[in-house]
């Protein structure tokens, strides 16, 4: 939907994606009272990424509450050459997301709501395939489960204490 960059106080530029806003309407004496929901992803483009849920009775409160929930939320996650260190899947309800790096020059191939996270993230190539769902809010769930499993070789040399060389 909506993508734009600011600027906070440090100077850092943050990457704020907007990509679900639901209306939901409760019936009541004098009509039909609205309330809305968004779903934003916010990122630093160098590996730090979080997403948020936001509901009020009016669009721009929503989305507001759902970027300072993404920027309470993020995770860092390891880029290796503009990519992922290796192929990952996350699951997360019916949603299955598969990551697969990819070789330089590639660009992201994914759907809308897995493309949001990788652009915020800062990868510039990655392979990705979802299962069973199509829902955005447990899609974005999905690849955060994947995205919290990657560990670059050095995590791993340091976590196992051997060399793999």
């Amino acid at each position: 939907m909506a993508s734009n960059n600011t600027e906070n106080s440090q100077g850092d530029s943050q990457i704020d994606r907007v990509l679900k806003i639901k209306r939901c309407a409760a019936v009541v004496k004098g009509g039909r009272r609205f309330s809305f929901a968004a779903l934003v992803v916010v990122g630093d483009g160098r590996g730090k990424v979080g997403y948020g849920y936001g509901k009020a009775n009016e669009v721009p409160p929503s989305v507001a509450k759902a970027q300072k929930a993404a920027g309470r939320a993020m995770i860092h996650v390891p880029i290796v050459n503009g990519t992922i260190p290796h192929k990952v899947t996350g699951r997360f309800g019916a949603a299955h997301v598969l990551l697969m790096p990819a070789s330089p020059g590639t660009g992201i191939i994914a759907g809308q709501a897995v493309r949001a996270v990788c652009e915020a993230l800062g990868i510039q190539d990655i392979l990705t395939k979802s299962f069973r769902s199509n829902n955005p809010t447990v899609l974005i769930k999905a690849t955060f489960d994947a995205l919290a499993q990657l560990r670059t070789r050095e995590d791993v040399e340091r976590l196992r204490g051997v060399n793999l060389s």
